[in-house]
């Protein structure tokens, strides 16, 4: 027995339809009991877990943020500090020459003479520290404006010795000095 199915039947057209709005009930039924992404208790779940990541994040980031300026303001101290007490190497010589010749005239010390040596600082590529040995003659008054125009020179000038011998039947004094400075290579700009 064979059938044949007409699709101009009215009843073919209501199975059909009612065949469609079954398949239908059924995925919505199915999106309702499983819906894609989970249920509302599991996206709640994940909202606040999602929520708590977040604020963990931002928390390291302001921390983050917080050490990034810190370096940066180090490392812009850092520069001024070698822009300042740092000779450039190409001046250097000249540089401290002159500050000890100013001192020496505005204390009426005389100078007799001076030694300089250069050494690179232990792991650093771009700075030296310059000795200097210098000999003076005046009276002790002198002496302590001397020392005192030293510590007030704009570089960075440190007395590391600093010996005095009285000449015989007078009140000047021979006077034996050992100084550092830092020096820095004229390429650097300052810590880059």
């Amino acid at each position: 027995m064979r059938r044949s199915f007409k699709i101009r039947e009215p009843q073919t057209v209501v199975r059909a339809i009612l065949g469609t709005l079954v398949l239908a009930n059924l995925v919505a039924a199915g999106l309702v009991l499983f819906p894609p992404g989970g249920s509302a208790e599991q996206l709640e779940r994940e909202r606040v877990t999602l929520e708590s990541q977040l604020r963990s994040q931002l928390a390291r980031l302001e921390t983050t943020r917080t050490h990034a300026a810190a370096v940066q303001k180090g490392r812009q101290q850092g520069d001024d500090f070698l822009g300042k007490y740092f000779l450039n190497n190409r001046t250097a010589f000249s540089t401290v020459l002159t500050e000890l010749e100013t001192a020496a005239q505005q204390t009426k010390l005389k100078q007799r003479d001076h030694a300089y040596t250069l050494e690179p600082v232990e792991g650093s590529d771009n700075l030296s520290t310059m000795s200097i040995t210098a000999a003076y003659e005046g009276t002790y008054q002198d002496l302590m404006h001397f020392v005192y125009a030293i510590d007030r020179a704009p570089g960075l000038l440190v007395i590391e010795s600093l010996s005095v011998a009285p000449q015989t039947k007078s009140d000047v004094l021979e006077v034996s000095m050992k100084l550092n400075t830092f020096v820095r290579d004229a390429g650097d700009t300052g810590g880059e």
